[in-house]
């Protein structure tokens, strides 16, 4: 029996939730899971920064180098290398194939920025995902974070957290406070709930 749950990060940016799920680890709010990894989808992504600063090893993956076989096959090295168990997609933008989730089944988990299945599919990321809230005039938004699978934007949702649009609110305004409000509370709990339950198998 596992006693932690080994984490790879996947990123692509600044890596604010990468640092939410650090210091969720660090307070002790993912005590069956431990991030062993971060990967970056590029190499000046902040988020290996981040990684650097809490000790934890970050590589960079750079995508746009690669063509989807090779990228994926350099990802999969590296989580052979770190035996790793779950993956957190934290703002990870590149696309990841069938063939790759298949071998990852419920260990894959991911965050939107809305409550799914408002404003998520193709071109629905970062900002978009705000702005469409507020185009739409909805006055809750918020964010899910759901298990990966094969089918596009689908998989179990695990947890969702509404948040309240407010008067005057920009895209930006509305980002800050769906990702503090929601998604750094949500992801730790996510990660924790799937690391506990690969541990108790």
């Amino acid at each position: 029996m596992l006693t932690k749950a080994r984490i790879a990060v996947f990123v692509s940016g600044g890596g604010t939730n990468l640092e939410a799920l650090l210091n969720a680890q660090e307070s002790g709010q993912i005590p069956h899971g431990e991030i062993v990894l971060v990967c970056a989808s590029n190499e000046s992504a902040y988020a290996l920064t981040r990684a650097a600063n809490h000790g934890v090893p970050g590589v960079a993956v750079p995508k746009k180098q690669m063509t989807q076989e090779t990228f994926e096959a350099a990802l999969s090295e590296k989580l052979e290398e770190y035996r790793v168990d779950v993956i957190v997609l934290a703002g990870f933008l590149s696309i990841l194939s069938a063939d790759f989730v298949k071998q990852w089944p419920d260990r894959i988990i991911n965050i939107h920025p809305s409550l799914i299945p408002s404003f998520c599919g193709k071109g629905m990321y970062g900002l978009k995902v705000h702005e469409a809230a507020l185009a739409r005039g909805v006055k809750v938004t918020g964010a899910t974070v759901h298990l990966v699978n094969e089918i596009p934007d689908g998989g179990r949702i695990l947890l969702q957290k509404a948040v309240d649009i407010l008067p005057g609110d920009t895209a930006e305004i509305l980002q800050r406070r769906v990702m503090e409000q929601a998604e750094w509370v949500l992801l730790p709990q996510a990660a924790e709930m799937l690391c506990k339950q690969i541990t108790k198998n």
